[in-house]
């Protein structure tokens, strides 16, 4: 086995410039569940509002909070399966909107599995957490992620103090309020690349993996790529490379080394595989670059590796997916709360279809929902779009996005 330290100072790793492809698939998924998570965001804010309801001109103002591209009264409108519009005894003419009582019955289930998948929950935000320098992060970088990582609305009353053993909540220099990691928690600075790997004959226990072992990453590259030899021949010598864990002090490695590329690729593996939907925005990432000693222009790794990552343009805003969680347009691994996240893609459909046909669905009456059969999702190929074939590596910037 080749020694770590023999690839600090070298970066003799022969580049290959990639073209951006569009995966059909994958944006479909994106377009979709960017629509799911405002209905969420939406039905979160209205469980917090003291009287169950907002005003139009409320929802309005979480426009640009909400990542839509359309005007929020015409999008809660779309779904009168789930928030029920009605006129306030004191402003008649002012829309007001509340949680259907099939809202509520969704909602009641997913925080059933909120309570019942905590632990596993905690797991996930101590991940977070042990990937950074400083063991803490500001809560204004955690908080965009709460979707993605599964967290509920209210995590920092109904987590955080009931596991002093795990979080403590601290105010940075910078006056901010963060939460910091109490205690480092050996069993889980396992990364999902090491779990699956650990219990081979080729790479041993865990123990003998910290060593320096190069560890693979599984591959699935734009249809015609994965056959050209210079790819091949590139990513043999990539794959080569010792796999530095993400909850491993990466002080000294040489930032332009070949081995500190591959532990950037790794840190982002393991942070879209611990998020529910194997998916989050660039921008979010953004604000976890300094603490995780991440590259400034890092978007340039994802279009690098298009056989580990796919970068979306969809909604307006540069999504960044992990291509191993997704198999035939769905995920790989589906968890509970990602199955109850579909259920409120089932309703939202239904709901659609209400407005289609001119009728109203109050959320009192009992719901006929079309065969599901007729509401599966179309498996998209991976195509090729002239409009899109001028995206090279590094073609796609690093400003920020309208998020």
């Amino acid at each position: 086995m080749r020694n770590a330290s023999s690839f600090l100072q070298k970066r003799d790793l022969v580049k290959v410039r990639l073209k951006w492809v569009k995966n059909r698939g994958l944006d479909h998924i994106i377009d979709n569940e960017t629509d799911l998570k405002a209905v969420c965001l939406i039905k979160d804010a209205i469980k917090r509002s003291s009287a169950g309801c907002l005003s139009a001109s409320l929802l309005s103002e979480r426009q640009k909070h909400l990542g839509l591209t359309v005007p929020v009264l015409r999008f809660v409108r779309r779904y009168p399966t789930l928030f029920e519009e009605f006129r306030g005894d004191r402003f008649k003419n002012v829309p007001m909107f509340r949680l259907t009582d099939t809202a509520r019955l969704l909602d009641e289930r997913e925080q059933r599995i909120y309570q019942s998948h905590e632990e596993d929950l905690v797991e996930r935000l101590s991940r977070l957490l042990m990937m950074t320098k400083s063991r803490a992060l500001p809560f204004q970088s955690i908080d965009p992620l709460k979707w993605d990582l599964g967290l509920p609305d209210d995590y920092v009353k109904r987590i955080v103090p009931k596991y002093p053993d795990h979080f403590r909540m601290v105010k940075q220099q910078n006056g901010l309020l963060a939460l910091s990691l109490e205690n480092w928690h050996e069993e889980y600075a396992v990364s999902e690349l090491q779990k699956r790997s650990e219990n081979t004959d080729e790479y041993g226990t865990y123990r003998n993996l910290k060593k320096g072992l190069s560890l693979s990453f599984p591959l699935s590259f734009p249809r015609g790529y994965g056959s050209q030899k210079k790819v091949i021949a590139w990513m043999d010598e990539f794959q080569k490379l010792p796999y530095i864990s993400p909850y491993e002090d990466p002080s000294q490695i040489d930032p332009n080394s070949n081995l500190m590329e591959k532990r950037v690729v790794g840190v982002f593996h393991e942070l879209l595989s611990i998020t529910i939907h194997k998916k989050t925005k660039r921008n979010y990432l953004r604000c976890l670059r300094e603490e995780m000693t991440l590259p400034e222009k890092f978007t340039r790794i994802f279009t690098r590796y298009p056989g580990i990552f796919y970068l979306s343009l969809k909604c307006k805003t540069t999504t960044v997916a992990l291509k191993e969680g997704y198999q035939r347009g769905k995920l790989v691994c589906l968890h509970p709360l990602a199955g109850i996240r579909e259920k409120y893609s089932y309703v939202m459909r239904t709901g659609v279809m209400y407005r289609g046909r001119g009728l109203k669905g109050d959320g009192s009456n009992q719901l006929v929902f079309p065969n599901k059969d007729s509401l599966v999702l179309e498996e998209g190929n991976e195509v090729r779009h002239e409009s899109d074939d001028n995206i090279e590596d590094g073609g796609i910037d690093d400003s920020e996005d309208n998020d």
